[in-house]
């Protein structure tokens, strides 16, 4: 059977692409000056959440505004969080950990769109995807 081997893209509507762009290379370091982000090798998640969850953020206030969230790896949450705070960034003051899976946080891109940052734990990390 044939399947699917990776993310080939993430695409979002925005009022300025361009400054959209600029802020996830300054404030997330997604380096996309060529059309391509090269990303470190390592689990990605697919999950699907309730119709209702504001796990993703609540947009304009209300539910269903923001379809997807993205969520990026990181090697050091506190670190990129704390990155994010001097320059800021509308950085969510909660962290959560679960065990086996890491620790999460949350920033808000200029646009409203809710970012998951992702520090996975080494159990998270050595699961064989095969």
């Amino acid at each position: 059977m044939e399947r699917v081997n990776g993310i080939g893209g993430y695409f979002l509507r925005s009022d300025d692409p361009e400054a959209l762009s600029a802020w996830y290379q300054e404030m997330l370091g997604i380096d996309t000056t060529d059309g391509v982000w090269r990303q470190a090798e390592g689990p990605t998640v697919v999950a699907a959440f309730e119709a209702k969850t504001d796990y993703f953020g609540t947009r304009d206030g209300g539910f269903g505004q923001q379809q997807t969230m993205l969520n990026f790896r990181v090697d050091d949450l506190d670190a990129m969080l704390e990155q994010l705070q001097a320059a800021e960034a509308d950085v969510d003051d909660e962290i959560q950990e679960m065990e086996g899976i890491g620790r999460f946080g949350w920033v808000t891109d200029p646009e409203g769109n809710r970012i998951e940052l992702w520090e996975p734990s080494p159990q998270a990390l050595a699961v064989d995807a095969d």
